[in-house]
């Protein structure tokens, strides 16, 4: 924890273009409407956040859908700026500051979500995306999080360049890849009355709802999807190593075919022959191309993001079930009386 604590501090000194976000309730209540939609069609859902830079605090106040994929007549720029256009009409917020989408049991980071969030970044300064588990709030246990890429990250995917000498160049690893944003869900005066008010009409025998205690099917589909990212990271591994393999084979080779040419122009400079320069050996020995090395790096921090989920399902469960055994035994003793 301290390690991560230590690198995450190290993150937010070399970005501190954001300290916080501050999001609406009713932008978040949007947000969960559509991602809960999508989700029961196995669709991702995707869409863009507006508001404003207050200082170091970025304010989400509103946000939109973006159109579905499979409609080929919509243009989806053209659907974004109609959007923004008339939402300045009626004095909204129309400043576009990022992006949201759906997750299921932590598969948010993604190659796709890199490099989204780069363009979003590069162009958009202070953007963030947030990302919302839809399975693991339908537990009870809202997960909304938001993300920045480190500077570290856009200059590596800026030169294109992602071989283990860049990686080792640049310091990036999968802990360094994104910058988690601490994310205040704030809610208007009238907004916190009326909730008061509902929470007044809701009948006692409801309340049951907030305390669903199963939770085996979330930390089975963690564990599902944790050993996938660790079979995907062993296949890489895999790869990388016949790689160097063959490198290594390649390199003997090489030197060898210089050792006797070696020989050979000592014996051609003994009778006064001209010798044979080296690089003609060389040329036969093309450099073998280095494999990417950014999907063994999203998949370990996939590996990362689903350990940290399970942990803290794991412990808020625990504290669920505490409370739900002192509410139990509140029960039986007043049964009893």
């Amino acid at each position: 924890m301290a390690n991560r604590g230590g690198r995450h501090a190290r993150n937010e000194e070399s970005d501190n273009t954001i300290n916080y976000v501050q999001c609406d309730g009713l932008a978040v209540m949007k947000m969960v409407k559509h991602c809960h939609e999508e989700s029961s069609n196995m669709d991702l859902a995707q869409g863009a956040l507006l508001g404003l830079v207050v200082d170091k605090c970025l304010e989400i106040t509103n946000c939109f859908p973006f159109p579905k994929s499979g409609d080929e007549t919509m243009d989806e720029e053209m659907y974004q700026l109609t959007v923004m256009r008339r939402l300045r009409r009626v004095n909204v917020d129309h400043l576009h500051v990022g992006w949201y989408q759906s997750s299921d049991v932590g598969n948010s980071l993604s190659l796709a979500l890199l490099e989204s969030q780069y363009h979003y970044q590069t162009s958009i300064e202070e953007s963030v995306v947030v990302v919302y588990d839809t399975q693991k709030s339908s537990r009870g246990f809202l997960c909304l999080k938001a993300y920045r890429l480190t500077p570290q990250a856009i200059q590596m995917y800026k030169d294109g360049d992602f071989t283990p000498e860049a990686f080792r160049t640049l310091k990036v690893g999968y802990e360094s890849l994104f910058a988690e944003i601490p994310i205040v869900i704030k809610n208007s005066p009238l907004t916190n009355i009326m909730m008061s008010e509902l929470n007044e009409l809701l009948p006692e025998d409801k309340g049951h709802n907030f305390l669903d205690l199963g939770t085996a099917s979330v930390l089975e589909n963690h564990m599902r999807s944790l050993i996938e990212r660790v079979d995907e990271l062993y296949q890489e591994a895999v790869r990388y190593n016949k790689y160097q393999q063959v490198v290594f084979k390649q390199d003997t080779e090489k030197h060898r075919a210089l050792a006797k040419l070696a020989a050979e122009n000592a014996v051609r400079t003994s009778k006064g022959e001209p010798t044979v320069p080296e690089e003609e050996v060389i040329k036969q020995f093309r450099p073998m191309p280095v494999p990417a090395r950014l999907t063994a790096t999203i998949t370990s921090g996939q590996i990362n993001t689903h350990a940290q989920h399970i942990a803290q399902f794991c412990s808020q469960s625990l504290a669920k079930l505490f409370i739900t055994e002192s509410l139990q035994n509140a029960k039986e003793a007043k049964e009893t009386k």
